[in-house]
């Protein structure tokens, strides 16, 4: 069998195994911020910092839930890693938009966050700082979940099929369920362009 095959196959078994319920849950969540007029802050470093940037334009125009992510201004992310550090970066950032029981975050992240391994601390801290507040925690994240899934039952992990290959699929699936949710009729309050021009 050819690797692009395998890869099929495994994104397949992937989409069988994927429980439809913790989707159902992040979509009423979701739909629960905008009626509150709360926040949703995206997270993610590398893959799911490009994640979160795309994210938030769809949530944003497709959803009328006012987003936002610490890694779309450059200029500050920079300045808080140079001069505080990278696992305080994000969590300050949330700390100056008066983040508060009434937003949420949303968490892309392969492994989760783990500050007993020193992975991802900058995710963890902003989970932390979550908690504390009380504001809504979801995420899609792979491997075991990490701190993400031991925080919230609305995160999604996404079942290893490969590992070898468990970076690819995590951060594959995260693009295919957050346009999941913002297909979601719970969510979705405006058409896309290619979609109203039938």
């Amino acid at each position: 069998m050819s690797f692009s095959q395998n890869y099929l196959n495994q994104t397949s078994h992937i989409a069988s195994s994927i429980d439809s319920e913790i989707i159902e849950n992040i979509a009423r969540e979701l739909s629960s911020i905008r009626e509150r007029k709360g926040r949703l802050f995206f997270i993610g470093s590398g893959g799911g910092a490009g994640h979160s940037s795309h994210a938030v334009c769809d949530f944003r125009k497709l959803g009328n839930i006012e987003c936002y992510t610490p890694s779309d201004n450059v200029s500050e992310l920079t300045a808080r890693v140079n001069d505080d550090g990278w696992d305080t970066a994000y969590s300050n950032w949330l700390k100056v938009s008066n983040f508060s029981k009434d937003d949420a975050i949303f968490v892309f992240s392969v492994g989760g966050g783990s500050k007993d391994k020193n992975i991802s601390v900058n995710l963890v801290n902003c989970i932390s700082l979550a908690n504390e507040l009380g504001a809504s925690i979801m995420g899609v994240v792979g491997r075991d979940g990490g701190f993400t899934k031991e925080s919230s039952d609305l995160t999604m992990v996404i079942p290893t099929v490969d590992e070898n290959l468990v970076t690819p699929h995590t951060e594959g699936w995260q693009a295919v369920l957050w346009h999941l949710l913002i297909s979601h009729p719970l969510v979705s309050v405006n058409e896309t362009k290619w979609e109203s021009t039938k």
